[in-house]
């Protein structure tokens, strides 16, 4: 497997040299800079290129060319939204550069209640908890029949929660959950996010996911025309937030896409902490089934609670099987070569806790701290190694 790091650019915590002392070979960026729905231009693509290659580093995944809430609603100019995705798939591919993981998420990207949750060690993870959730939802933006989205125990709690928060507490949650992410649009206001939200659950599940395949079928052949690999990541949670459409999150929803677009092409990200969040996701069967079309991994684990709430475990820990899941890799790229194929599986640690002298830092990308992913990076490593060893034998 091909060891990357992601990194934000050049204004990132994290150095190229950096990542280069982790053991990471390759680079999972952006372009960062680029307003969403824009053309990625050559010369943007070959400058990002030229950097990281004078460190030493491949740029092996684009994550991502983020895709505008217009065009997963197809609304507003998302025609010319559409042919400027396709042109920036023709230029990267020109460039060399041939998996793109991209997300359909509506409204929101990953979704978590608290960006430092401590740990029993006194390091920080990223965490969702339901009753949190529920308690911004149902008081704080106040979205319509909210309270409909939640049975009565949940509801209790998140009342509870609220009137033991203090003013600055909510403020933070709600920062929380939609200031968004580095490269995305942008953040919302809790005007405009209702408004979003309404817009996208009038499209139903069905509805949602008829524009995610309209939207293959117009990019996908162009991805096959220039080599290129898309990779989709799953819902982070992988269940409904605000009552809107979630479409990737099961076996079965990757089934239909690809049943609709059963190209080589129309790829997976198998993103073991979001498909990992759901206790009925079981990822090492999902890595055998989806394998040829896998192009791209995120390793992480998540500790799981009853009512669907979770945070960000070790990467050997949590609820999931890492060690299996990164023996079905394994096994895939055995198949891969042993049918000609040449493309190997990149992974990049993902979301790593806070710990050590970062914390308190200014500058850290959440999740992205350097000496947590530098742990988890060397924990995979550690197993990669040992399950090839025992190949061997």
């Amino acid at each position: 497997m091909k060891s990357t790091w992601r990194w934000f650019g050049p204004k990132d915590s994290v150095s190229l040299e950096k990542i280069a002392q982790a053991g990471a070979t390759g680079v999972v960026t952006s372009l960062h800079h680029v307003p969403t729905g824009n053309v990625w231009q050559l010369e943007d693509i070959y400058a990002r290129k030229a950097e990281i290659e004078a460190a030493g580093l491949e740029w092996s995944v684009i994550e991502s060319i983020p895709l505008h809430n217009d065009l997963k609603k197809r609304t507003g100019n998302y025609k010319e939204q559409l042919e400027n995705y396709k042109q920036s798939i023709r230029n990267v591919a020109q460039a060399g550069i041939k998996v793109v993981c991209y997300n359909f998420m509506p409204v929101v990207d990953w979704t978590r209640t608290s960006l430092s949750y401590r740990l029993a060690n006194n390091a920080e993870a990223l965490r969702f908890d339901l009753a949190d959730f529920a308690a911004y939802d149902v008081h704080i933006l106040e979205r319509n029949n909210a309270y409909q989205s939640y049975d009565k125990e949940v509801l209790m709690r998140a009342e509870e929660r609220l009137t033991a928060m203090s003013q600055e507490e909510r403020e933070l949650l709600e920062k929380n959950i939609i200031a968004g992410l580095p490269g995305g649009e942008g953040s919302y206001d809790r005007s405009s996010i209702r408004e979003e939200i309404e817009a996208f659950i009038a499209l139903g599940v069905e509805g949602f996911r008829n524009n995610l395949i309209a939207f293959l079928q117009e990019v996908i052949p162009v991805a096959e025309e220039c080599g290129v690999k898309m990779c989709i990541h799953p819902d982070d949670p992988p269940f409904s937030l605000f009552g809107l459409p979630r479409i990737v999150s099961t076996s079965d929803d990757v089934r239909k896409l690809r049943t609709a677009v059963p190209s080589e092409s129309n790829g997976l990200t198998l993103c073991a902490g979001s498909f990992g969040a759901r206790g009925d996701n079981n990822l090492t069967d999902m890595a055998r089934e989806f394998g040829n079309v896998i192009h791209f991994v995120h390793l992480r684990n998540v500790t799981r609670e009853e009512d669907g709430s979770f945070y960000e475990a070790d990467h050997l820990g949590g609820d999931n099987d890492m060690v299996g899941l990164i023996d079905a890799l394994l096994d895939e790229e055995e198949r891969r070569i042993e049918t000609g194929r040449t493309d190997m599986i990149p992974m990049r640690p993902d979301h790593g806790h806070l710990m050590g002298d970062e914390i308190g830092k200014e500058g850290v990308n959440p999740g992205y701290s350097y000496v947590g992913r530098l742990k988890g990076l060397a924990e995979l490593h550690g197993v990669i190694h040992a399950l090839e060893y025992q190949r061997n034998v």
